[in-house]
């Protein structure tokens, strides 16, 4: 894979501003808006399967109800994840991290793929994470970003796939992220935007990892966090923040 190649912007679950969360809709629209790059959440369903969903339950994005880890790929496909957005959007399904990859290649999409397991499945959810990017990743695209708030996950990640590169996802950002940092070998320091001070965003830069921060969504912020050396911004609404780069 091809070293890691950032932008300034990160479709924050595609376009989530404009489009629901976590689909193809919402990549596409990511797309439409310029971003070179998307970010979305990959967990496991009860039989094994890769989908691509930021809660553990349904009820939030979708007509159904109930936790994805316990219905299987079938029993997920029929539910309706676009209505509850806009009926614009209505039959957009819950996509698998197959068809995602399919569409980013289609689309010429980078990703951050976030490891967002169950309780409990985070070693899992990793190995199967990693075994689909091997398979399914595409040369034309730029390298993946794999990163996670689940640490057992990132270092699975780091076992199953060493080639991957990984970022550090944290809330804030403690004293002890050089330690966590540098025993998965990440590539980049992914952090809250709104816990971050200056003083450590000039700390992470200096030590030399690209910082990341989530979730961005007014200029005027953007601005000010490219002025403290932040390396990238994820963003609901991509096209409002490029303004400020």
């Amino acid at each position: 894979m091809a070293p890691l190649d950032l932008p300034k912007i990160i479709g924050h679950r595609g376009a989530a501003a404009s489009a629901p969360e976590n689909t193809l809709a919402s990549f596409r629209r990511a797309h439409a808006l310029g971003a070179a790059w998307v970010e979305f959440d990959v967990r496991l369903t009860s039989d094994g399967r890769c989908i691509v969903l930021h809660d553990d339950a349904i009820d939030r994005t979708t007509d159904g109800s109930g936790l994805a880890a316990e219905m299987t790929l079938a029993e997920l496909a029929v539910f309706d994840a676009g209505s509850w957005f806009d009926p614009r959007f209505a039959g957009e399904t819950i996509p698998t991290f197959e068809e995602t990859i399919d569409l980013l290649t289609e689309l010429g999409l980078g990703a951050n793929v976030e490891i967002k397991p169950q309780r409990g499945a985070e070693i899992a959810t990793a190995e199967a994470v990693c075994r689909i990017l091997r398979a399914s990743w595409p040369a034309s695209l730029p390298a993946p970003l794999v990163s996670s708030f689940a640490y057992a996950a990132l270092e699975t990640a780091y076992r199953a796939a060493p080639e991957l590169q990984r970022g550090l996802l944290l809330g804030r950002v403690g004293d002890d992220w050089r330690r966590l940092a540098e025993a998965i070998e990440a590539r980049t320091i992914n952090c809250d935007h709104a816990k971050l001070t200056q003083k450590r965003a000039k700390e992470i830069r200096a030590a030399g990892y690209p910082l990341l921060a989530y979730t961005v969504n007014h200029a005027g912020r953007a601005q000010e966090l490219f002025g403290w050396g932040v390396s990238a911004l994820f963003s609901d609404a991509p096209d409002l923040v490029a303004r400020a780069t």
